[in-house]
């Protein structure tokens, strides 16, 4: 009974499950040879082989329109060269700073055909370079088909919305998007000059220059983009109080309100007199632009950030962030250091009769965009401490966790 061997049909599990692998017999591998059989799914390449595949395209791409780029310009003349590159950067330079990943390839590459096109003499298809890509962001941002992030698009135009018309009650997400447009107030002015000039028929030519009073610094459009941020910024902060009665909002209002006369005083250079401009509103812009970085300064450190130098020094209650970066002082005198230089270094970038070194205007975006991320990261840790102390303090007493079960120690000294 037990010396005899056994016999096992080739369709039993056990054999066909061995160390999860199943087992192919001979009669399954001609079928499969034949054809009878289907085969397995391809296998497919790893995920660290497909990244590295799709860094070496991105090289590869970088490199090539570097290379195109460069060889375009130095076959323009040198009069024409930086008055060109300036125009170039007016029209590529806003939609590049606020793309997204995929935007990143598109923005370089239309600029990239608009100065081949224009050194080779295509004048009329380099001109169509920009008014393309401008057409294709605006359509594919009210896109109605559930492609390229349909439910966020949307978000970010009801957002916009309730942004220019603060007629309800402002949520968190109306006043964040809005103090960040504040940080983009010079590319949405870069993008109403672009359309003014793709309007006249502008692009790809020097007319614009000649006709500077249309699009260019003299323009009375210029200060009224520059301001639009802010006065929506500003009247947000009248319905919180009309909504809240807090007080502090009209503070917050008033810092706003600072960032008015910097913009307007500026742009009064080129609509009065050069020596009361020296005289007079110099001065004053001078003045405005102090008041207005050392009052934003403020409010970011002590209002925004909450960093009084209770938490500078001493963090009662630190939440993971604070854990990560607050106990590293040396991390928090930078970031108000490099704060308040950006902030008063950010006025040029509101200031119109200081916008004319291209280089210098983009190297000042860079560093507001490094400024405003800073801000971003303290903004959204104070606010999420500001929520877990209000649900804190909704909870019942006897629903408060005891003190030896809580994960931080309630005087915590850094």
């Amino acid at each position: 009974m037990f010396g005899g061997l056994a016999t096992i049909s080739n369709n039993s599990p056990i054999l066909r499950r061995i160390s999860s692998r199943p087992v192919v017999f001979d009669q399954e591998l001609n079928e499969m040879k034949s054809g009878s059989l289907p085969i397995g799914p391809a296998i497919m390449p790893s995920p660290i082989l497909l990244w590295r595949f799709k860094v070496l395209l991105f090289l590869i791409w970088g490199f090539s329109c570097c290379k195109i780029s460069w060889d375009s310009v130095m076959r323009m003349s040198a009069d024409l060269r930086d008055l060109f590159l300036y125009e170039a950067f007016l029209y590529f330079n806003p939609l590049l700073l606020v793309c997204a990943t995929w935007m990143t390839i598109v923005v370089p590459t239309s600029m990239t055909s608009y100065l081949y096109l224009y050194s080779h003499g295509e004048v009329s298809l380099a001109a169509s370079q920009p008014v393309l890509l401008y057409a294709a962001v605006a359509m594919l941002l009210i896109f109605p088909f559930d492609i390229f992030y349909l439910s966020s698009r949307y978000y970010l135009l009801r957002t916009l919305w309730r942004i220019l018309l603060p007629l309800q009650a402002i949520t968190f997400s109306d006043f964040f998007v809005a103090d960040i447009l504040t940080s983009m107030a010079k590319v949405l002015s870069d993008l109403e000059r672009s359309a003014c000039r793709m309007v006249h028929r502008q692009v790809a030519t020097i007319a614009w220059f000649e006709a500077d009073s249309v699009c260019g610094s003299h323009s009375i459009a210029i200060p009224l983009v520059l301001v639009l941020p802010y006065m929506c910024r500003f009247f947000q902060c009248l319905r919180q109080y009309k909504d809240t009665g807090e007080k502090t909002t009209l503070f917050n209002a008033l810092k706003y309100s600072t960032a008015i006369p910097v913009i307007f005083l500026s742009a009064l250079k080129y609509h009065v007199f050069p020596d009361r401009w020296t005289n007079i509103y110099r001065p004053l812009w001078l003045l405005s632009s102090v008041v207005n970085s050392l009052y934003s300064f403020y409010w970011d450190v002590t209002r925004d950030w909450d960093l009084s130098s209770s938490r500078i020094f001493m963090f009662k209650n630190p939440s993971l962030i604070s854990n990560l970066l607050h106990a590293r002082q040396w991390l928090l005198f930078w970031v108000l250091a490099s704060n308040l230089i950006l902030r008063c270094t950010w006025t040029y970038k509101l200031s119109a009769h200081l916008r004319h070194n291209y280089i210098t205007v983009f190297t000042i975006t860079l560093l507001e965009m490094l400024r405003r991320f800073q801000w971003i990261f303290f903004r959204v840790d104070n606010e999420w401490n500001k929520m877990n102390h209000r649900q804190s303090s909704s909870l019942p007493m006897t629903d408060m966790p005891k003190e030896e079960d809580k994960l931080l120690p309630t005087d915590h000294n850094v």
